[in-house]
């Protein structure tokens, strides 16, 4: 049976535009009555479209932001009553913000973890565990208001596994860094949820990541939870495949066959790209071989999860 360390029910955030009586107000609806959890050694991904709700409903689990209604609990306890005792086993990491700049970077995570009750000790060495981990270990007394977006986005990520916390929230935690060091932040986070059982909560606009990582996905869209499935399932809800043929002879008889049959298509040079649905392609094939079209490829590129977000984010 999954035990759940987070737990939503009933989330709505409401803004108020204008000031009354001066104006006419109304109410914008940014997140409406959601309900969800993040089961213990579970990698969460929260996915949708900009304007979906995202970043709300992530600023109302770290309580910058007030629900209007609803509730959070985190280990079972109530994040309204029990948020310092809440705090000091879940983190949050952003690949957007960022530390005290006149700080060192090993002042910044020192204060972090004292803030977190670690003692001299383990402070220092997980601060140097994880700095070498992400390759920082040589920066460590540089000020943090001189790095880079991805060193900075670095550091984030030191802050937020420092202490062995339970729950980390990881919004676009790769989304500055360079290819290399992103897959060695997959890894590390894949890494850390095997080892520890520590459950993640992360937000990311890439698809390929999403599913690498993922054990669920939840899509947001216009402040409601419109899907939870595995990104697999997701992915397989799409219908349609792409099919990458090379042609060889009767070019522009497929071309004439395809807008016969109102099918989708993409011209290239000596290519084309055909959107089918996966139960179609069979008789696709067959029937442009009674056509005489001659291929010397043929790919066939089965739905992803990107294909799915695109669908959902028009």
């Amino acid at each position: 049976m999954s035990v759940s360390v987070l737990t939503v029910q009933n989330l709505t955030k409401k803004f108020r535009s204008g000031w009354w009586p001066f104006t006419n107000p109304y109410e914008y609806v940014a997140v409406n009555d959601i309900s969800f959890s993040v089961n213990e050694k579970e990698i969460l991904g929260f996915l949708g479209p900009n304007g979906a709700g995202k970043t709300t409903t992530i600023q109302m689990l770290l309580g910058t932001l007030t629900p209007t209604s609803g509730s959070i609990h985190y280990f079972g306890q109530d994040f309204a009553t029990n948020r310092y005792e809440i705090l000091k086993k879940a983190r949050y990491a952003s690949g957007y913000d960022s530390l005290p700049p006149q700080l060192t970077i090993l002042e910044n995570l020192d204060i972090i973890g004292r803030i977190y009750g670690l003692s001299k000790t383990k402070r220092a060495e997980q601060i140097e565990q994880l700095l070498k981990l992400f390759d920082m270990w040589n920066m460590r007394n540089k000020e943090t208001g001189t790095l880079s977006a991805g060193q900075a986005t670095r550091v984030m990520l030191v802050k937020a596994f420092l202490g062995d916390p339970q729950l980390v929230l990881l919004d676009e935690p790769t989304a500055s860094l360079d290819p290399d060091i992103a897959q060695e932040v997959r890894q590390f986070i894949l890494e850390q949820n095997k080892t520890s059982g520590m459950s993640i909560l992360v937000t990311s606009h890439n698809m390929d990541e999403v599913t690498e990582m993922c054990d669920r996905v939840l899509v947001l869209k216009k402040g409601r939870i419109i899907a939870s499935d595995t990104p697999e399932n997701l992915a397989a809800s799409i219908a349609q495949a792409r099919i990458n043929l090379i042609i060889t002879q009767e070019y522009d008889a497929l071309v004439h066959y395809l807008e016969n049959k109102g099918l989708s298509y993409i011209k290239h040079e000596h290519s084309v790209e055909v959107l089918l649905d996966e139960h179609a392609i069979a008789h696709f094939l067959s029937d442009i071989a009674k056509h005489h079209i001659i291929y010397s490829h043929i790919s066939i590129d089965k739905p992803t999860l990107e294909d799915y977000f695109l669908s959902v984010a028009k």
